[in-house]
């Protein structure tokens, strides 16, 4: 059985197309369009808005009817307070490494693509999201390759995403199309005047001839809220 939240799916195609829109004519207060951002605005929105679970495909179809124009409305209202908010918080350098050539491109097929790695960093003592954080990502080498240089790893919480962190790993090599392998990783969380906290997760892959070029909001790994605590 398949859980799935139809509102998710809803949004990733809202905060695509305002995105796209605002493209064509870039207004001045979007500071950036590149997936990175609109991943920001995906969770700034989903964590505002009511989720929609349906489980088949009858249900899918039910569910989107209740999707009214009020409904959408008021998601687009949300894209656009995101959009603003995230423009308005820009990492550190985010232009320049936004620009810079994806290594992912140059990897050879077949390969293991990965899913967007995606959590929440939160107080110990408040369980508020926490701001300022840095999360970095590694493996047995270090810290882990992202698919581009537009994804930082360390990345930081800020208030507008409240307290979540997202990686995508750069695909690897695969000797061969259908392979199962499990990649073990590391999150390490850092804060000032904080403890450093840990958390090990095992991300299973298969496979592919293909690299995913794209974002897929269905392809996302959840991991567990990680707490930091105060000195």
């Amino acid at each position: 059985m398949k859980v799935q939240n139809l509102m998710e799916e809803f949004v990733y195609s809202r905060v695509n197309a305002m995105y796209d829109k605002l493209k064509d004519n870039l207004p001045s207060w979007v500071s950036c369009t590149c997936d990175s951002c609109r991943l920001d605005v995906l969770t700034y929105v989903l964590n505002k808005v009511h989720p929609l679970y349906v489980v088949s495909g009858r249900g899918v179809i039910h569910s989107s009817q209740m999707l009214d124009e009020q409904v959408k409305a008021d998601v687009d209202a949300l894209v656009i307070e995101g959009i603003r908010i995230v423009s308005g918080n820009t990492r550190p350098d985010h232009k320049v490494i936004a620009n810079n050539t994806s290594k992912a491109d140059k990897l050879i097929t077949p390969v293991f693509n990965f899913p967007l790695i995606t959590g929440t960093v939160l107080s110990g003592s408040t369980f508020e999201p926490y701001e300022g954080a840095s999360i970095t990502l590694k493996d047995a080498n270090g810290k882990v390759l992202m698919y581009d240089a537009s994804w930082e790893n360390p990345c930081r919480t800020y208030n507008s995403t409240k307290g979540t962190y997202t990686f995508w790993p750069s695909p690897v090599p695969a000797e061969r199309e259908g392979l199962v392998k499990t990649f073990n990783f590391t999150l390490e969380v850092k804060a000032d005047n904080c403890t450093t906290v840990t958390s090990v997760i095992e991300v299973p892959c298969i496979s592919t001839l293909n690299t995913n070029a794209k974002l897929d909001s269905s392809l996302t790994m959840k991991v567990k809220d990680l707490y930091i605590f105060k000195v």
